[in-house]
C-alpha cells in the first residue's frame, strides 16, 4: 500500500524523538541528518554504503570539472528576471547574504551557482514533467561572485510548491538550491534555501532529515525589510556557513 503523508509524519516524529532522547542521553549534537534517513526514500537507496574511492591524480579531476561556461561570470547573471526578453511571472525578491568560514571571517570571490522552480512550481528542465506551466521568461538559473566581505546577490522569482513521489500527496516546499565552489572544482558545497513560514516545511522529509531543530533552522532565510525595494521587491537574507558548529547543512552531508 502507498505510503501516505500520515505515515512519513509519524517517521518525521519518531526519528525526531530518537535524536532528542539520544541528545538528552548524552550523545553529541547531530548538524547533520543520517544518510540514511528512512522517511526520506531514496536517501535509503542512494546513500554511499562503500568506502570512499581516493583520487590517484586531482588534476585529473580538475581537467575534467565545470567550468564557468563560455563566458566569465557577468554583471547581470545574478538577475534571474533580466534573462529573456519578457518579465517573468510571479513575486519578484532579492536574495543577499554572506558567505563566511568557521571563524565568522568573509570567504571572497565564491562562486555562487543557484537553480529554482518558477512561481508555479516547475522546472525548465526535460525531466520535469509536473503539470504546471512553463514560464518562457523565466530559466531558474543563476551565478555571482562574492565580494571582498564574502556577499552575494540574486534578484529573482519566489519559488512555487510542487508535487515529488516520496508518498502519496508529498509537496517540496518553495526552494532555491544553492552551489558553492572553494578555490578548486573538487570543492563543491550543494544546499537548499527555504522561506520562512513555509507550512509545508513539518511536512517534508529533506526539510526534516535534519533533525537538530537550531540546525534545520539555518536553511531558513530571514525576511529584511530593510533589503525590500519599493515598487520592486521583497528582500530575504539568508548567511552560509561553511565550517563549524555553526555550519549550513549542505547535501554531501547526508
Amino acid at each position: 500500500m502507498p505510503l501516505t503523508q500520515a505515515d512519513i509524519s509519524a517517521e518525521i516524529s519518531q526519528a525526531r524523538e530518537a535524536y532528542l532522547k539520544a541528545v538528552a542521553a548524552g550523545d553529541p549534537v547531530r548538524d547533520h541528518p543520517a544518510r540514511d534517513y528512512a522517511p526520506y526514500r531514496s536517501s535509503v537507496l542512494r546513500h554511499p554504503k562503500q568506502p570512499l574511492v581516493s583520487v590517484g591524480d586531482p588534476e585529473a579531476v580538475e581537467l575534467s570539472g565545470p567550468v564557468f561556461g563560455v563566458t566569465d561570470v557577468t554583471a547581470l547573471d545574478h538577475d534571474l528576471t533580466r534573462q529573456h526578453v519578457g518579465e517573468p511571472h510571479g513575486e519578484r525578491i532579492t536574495v543577499t547574504g554572506r558567505v563566511l568560514d568557521r571563524a565568522g571571517r568573509p570567504v571572497r570571490g565564491q562562486l555562487v551557482e543557484i537553480w529554482q522552480a518558477n512561481a508555479s512550481g516547475r522546472y525548465a528542465h526535460q525531466r520535469d514533467d509536473h503539470a504546471a506551466p512553463l514560464d518562457p521568461n523565466f530559466t531558474g538559473v543563476g551565478r555571482c561572485l562574492t565580494n571582498d566581505d564574502g556577499e552575494y546577490q540574486f534578484v529573482t522569482i519566489k519559488p512555487g510548491a510542487y508535487p515529488w513521489r516520496n508518498h502519496v500527496n508529498a509537496w517540496r516546499p518553495a526552494h532555491i538550491h544553492f552551489s558553492l565552489f572553494g578555490t578548486a572544482f573538487t570543492q563543491r558545497l550543494v544546499t537548499q534555501m527555504y522561506f520562512p513560514g513555509d507550512p509545508l516545511l513539518p511536512y517534508d522529509p529533506i526539510v526534516q532529515s535534519v533533525t537538530d531543530d537550531a540546525a534545520r533552522q539555518r536553511l531558513v532565510a530571514t525576511y529584511d525589510h530593510g533589503l525590500s525595494r519599493p515598487e520592486w521587491s521583497l528582500g530575504y537574507r539568508w548567511d552560509i556557513v561553511l565550517d563549524g558548529p555553526a555550519a549550513t547543512w549542505i547535501e554531501e552531508g547526508r
